[in-house]
């Protein structure tokens, strides 16, 4: 009996030995930046999201790893600013109440306090989310009792503990919050992080995440001076589109816009410490079933958006109740023809037809293209500069969205043409061609300009700076010392073509900075520059370098202009390779 009991003894302990020993592996599922995104989105491509999706979706998740983790960074609340489906106080406020219930379902183990909770009044929070209802976290809002003492509406942070391992939760609220959050105190965010991570530390956390709703600049910024963050989720704005970047020790991730997909994080630990990782963007397709749980809470429409068919128009009845439903009538056809060059790199029409389609869904869109024999007809007898060019049908004067876009079309003959400032411009008819040359307009000051200098470095581009003649002056985004930046940069490039590229890649790293004479080399004549930029020459010279600029309309950057006729822009800083796809053209 001994014997067995030792046997017995001595499994449980291999047993334990052999599970320290090996790897373990923690899902986390993340969100943010929903707004109360109830159904999937109207996209041309990629019709994806929605609650009973999602919430499926983590059913299966949490099935195949019950040690999961699910997440929001902020931004949960419909209504405000960057709500592209608010309607009225009293429908965002239900489709807000909907989204919270269905998170409660769906069981979330922390949720940021962003600006957005804030919308309707903090008593809404507190009364639709609070009272243990949804673990919300903020470590630095505070409120002041009738004593005077600090008293916390809102978990610093949270720990859950599963397989042996500690994870620290904390979230942090940005100022702007404190406009909508009345009878609340905020604590620098810097400080009140560092010591919510001071206190896990002590708690012995393993992980320590972050749920952060200040921005990513911000985040960037703190995680210069805060040791001890193995994972940070954004919120309030998402600065790349790439899911994930790796700051030093911290993991960064980027949660989907609109819970469109869901974010997924797979950490492999080792002995309670992260040794791998694999960061995925799981797409909330029509792939997969509603959840009925979800379903019976959630109303069939909010507004007319969420009632769509092909070919028919769909209204919302009782919109935002359980009664709510979709009635439906066909649509009048209305033909657009769209002109665009037969060979164009940079032609892109789909953003403007899909916003045409949400006025006239009954449209009907055909191409014509340039120099074909019609198109060239309507491009003369209509006095066309620039494509694309749309052409919407007369019948359009009938549809009920004519109204909201009459103040941008044009009539032409039998049809209706959309101005350029509203259909936008990629294609310059009446610019001579000139293969090969690049011109890229840009500000110094953008945030991306020393990557944006190191991608098209290599092809050698015409360098326009992102300022306006304003009679015998000048203007710019960043009003005067942008203006003095450009004025030295374009007297730099005069004196010192061979030294141009070198001062303006180091003056974008730090253009405030007044040690500007620190990006010029040892030989340059810094007194020579300073009286070029001073006086009237360096103002011939800025009016040189701007008039392609005003010739073009190009008020904004980064811009680029292709072959001095095809012309386009940049969101975000793109990949070399796929500028080098773009334009055509062999790299030096």
């Amino acid at each position: 009996m001994k014997r067995l009991e030792l046997l017995v003894v001595g499994y449980w302990l291999l047993a334990n030995i052999f599970n320290f020993a090996y790897a373990k592996e923690i899902t986390l599922l993340y969100t943010g930046e929903t707004h109360s995104m109830l159904y999937p989105c109207n996209c041309p491509k990629e019709p994806d999201g929605g609650i009973a999706r999602r919430a499926a979706l983590i059913k299966k998740l949490r099935k195949d790893n019950p040690n999961t983790l699910l997440l929001d960074s902020g931004g949960f609340i419909a209504g405000g600013l960057m709500d592209e489906y608010t309607q009225n106080v009293p429908l965002d406020m239900q489709r807000a109440l909907v989204n919270l219930k269905s998170m409660e379902m769906m069981k979330y183990d922390a949720l940021a306090v962003g600006d957005d909770e804030f919308n309707f009044g903090r008593e809404f929070l507190e009364e639709s989310a609070g009272r243990d209802k949804l673990p919300l976290v903020s470590c630095n809002i505070s409120t002041s009792t009738t004593s005077g003492a600090k008293e916390t509406l809102f978990r610093p942070y949270l720990i859950k503990e599963f397989a042996g391992v500690k994870v620290g939760i904390i979230g942090v609220t940005g100022l702007t919050a404190r406009q909508k959050a009345g009878g609340l105190d905020f604590t620098e965010p810097k400080a009140a992080v560092k010591e919510a991570v001071a206190d896990l530390q002590k708690n012995n956390a393993d992980i320590i995440i972050l749920l952060s709703h200040q921005g990513e600049a911000e985040d960037l910024n703190l995680l210069k001076d805060t040791i001890g963050i193995d994972i940070l989720i954004v919120g309030h704005n998402r600065a790349k589109e790439e899911p994930s970047t790796k700051i030093g020790r911290t993991l960064l991730l980027r949660p989907s816009w609109q819970g469109r997909r869901l974010g997924k994080l797979t950490l492999t630990l080792k002995e309670n410490k992260i040794t791998g990782h694999k960061v995925e963007e799981l797409r909330l397709s029509d792939k997969i079933s509603d959840d009925p749980q979800i379903l019976s809470i959630l109303p069939h429409c909010f507004s007319d958006n969420n009632c769509r068919q092909a070919s028919r128009i769909g209204i919302c009845q009782a919109a935002g109740t359980l009664k709510s439903y979709c009635q439906f009538s066909e649509v009048s056809k209305i033909p657009l023809s769209v002109i665009i060059p037969k060979q164009c790199r940079v032609c892109d029409t789909e953003g403007v037809i899909k916003n045409l389609k949400a006025l006239f869904p009954g449209l009907s869109v055909s191409y014509l293209y340039y120099p074909g024999a019609k198109a060239a007809k309507l491009i003369k007898d209509f006095g066309i500069n620039s494509l694309p060019v749309y052409l919407l049908g007369k019948e359009v004067r009938q549809e009920k969205g004519f109204d909201n876009l009459r103040e941008n079309l044009e009539m032409k003959s039998d049809f209706y043409l959309l101005k350029p400032h509203f259909g936008g411009v990629s294609y310059f008819l009446k610019r001579e061609k000139l293969k090969g040359k690049l011109d890229f307009f840009l500000s110094l000051y953008d945030k991306d300009a020393p990557q944006l200098l190191a991608v098209v470095k290599d092809f050698s581009p015409a360098i326009h700076f992102l300022v306006v003649e304003q009679k015998d002056n000048f203007d710019a985004s960043k009003g005067a010392p942008e203006v003095e930046e450009a004025l030295r940069s374009v007297c730099v490039q005069k004196y010192y073509p061979q030294g141009f590229w070198d001062y303006i890649s180091c003056r974008s790293k730090n253009p405030s900075s007044s040690w500007w004479q620190d990006c010029l080399e040892n030989s340059a004549d810094t007194q020579k520059i300073k009286s070029c930029a001073q006086g009237p020459e360096g103002k011939t010279l800025l009016k040189e370098n701007i008039r392609l600029n005003q010739e073009l309309g190009i008020m904004f950057g980064p811009t680029y202009l292709l072959d001095n006729q095809e012309v386009f822009g940049s969101k975000t800083v793109p990949k070399k390779e796929d500028f080098q796809k773009l334009i055509g053209k062999s790299k030096k």
